[in-house]
């Protein structure tokens, strides 16, 4: 398994750290420390999309609506 994968709609990396506090014998017989850190992929957004949206957006009220008075 490589260091970065990618799953469904995230990725996902392990990184290994060293043991700098550790002597090298007692670093030797204990596992690295280790993070994992997953992030939303990004998928990048075509320009049919983006003016869509745009489009959408402007029929979009900025504030609500209010009933006129009586």
């Amino acid at each position: 398994m490589s260091d970065t994968e990618t799953a469904a709609s995230s990725t996902f990396a392990v990184h290994r750290g060293d043991w700098a506090d550790l002597a090298p014998e007692l670093a030797a017989m204990v596992a690295p420390p280790v993070s994992v850190s997953a992030t939303p992929v990004e998928r990048p957004v075509g320009a049919w999309r983006k003016a869509q949206l745009a489009r959408s957006r402007g029929n979009m009220p900025g504030t609500r609506h209010r009933r006129p008075t009586r």
